[in-house]
């Protein structure tokens, strides 16, 4: 009982974080400035949080645009089908690392939720508004270079602004630093 309190504590991130001596913390491969949730968090510890969130959102969302695509849907059920694979692809990859950590799979997806949700509504926000507002990019076949080319563009752009918005997170003991404690 008192295992599974301490999990949906951690779920919701009101708890006290564990706290690592500088060695401590050397040793468990999580050397950055700044524990999540305790002051300052390095650009690296926000951008590894954010391709990790990335990584999700772009196989979701390049197989939405894809299947829509190739399918000759229009550009609003693409659209949809893109951000909502995003989202199910993003949790999972969170999922599954929280899952191996021995977490039962209510609290894994709680964890998941408070874990990524902000950082890709953000990311889909950009994304999807690059394409929507790319010339024609909307419109491009997979055979086309605009298609790929406006897909990557809006990506990258979605990493760059959404990297800050995890740091301030992360900072705040929010977001990814919910997580953080499970990967290993």
């Amino acid at each position: 009982m008192q295992h599974h309190a301490h999990h949906e504590q951690q779920a919701t991130g009101h708890e006290a974080t564990a706290r690592h001596t500088p060695a401590e913390h050397g040793r468990t491969g999580h050397g950055h400035a700044g524990h999540p949730g305790h002051g300052p968090v390095s650009w690296a510890t926000a951008a590894r949080a954010t391709l990790h969130c990335l990584t999700g959102c772009a196989i979701g969302e390049i197989l939405g645009m894809v299947i829509g695509t190739a399918l000759g849907w229009h550009n609003v059920p693409t659209m949809v089908l893109a951000i909502a694979l995003a989202f199910v692809f993003g949790y999972s990859l969170t999922l599954r690392g929280v899952l191996k950590a021995g977490v039962d799979f209510r609290t894994a997806f709680r964890i998941a939720l408070a874990a990524d949700t902000l950082s890709i509504a953000v990311m889909e926000l950009i994304d999807n508004g690059v394409i929507a507002l790319w010339p024609s990019a909307m419109d491009a076949q997979l055979s086309d270079l605009l298609f790929w080319g406006a897909l990557a563009a809006s990506l990258a752009l979605a990493f760059a602004v959404t990297t800050p918005v995890n740091r301030w997170m992360i900072g705040r003991g929010k977001g990814h630093a919910v997580v953080h404690r499970y990967h290993h």
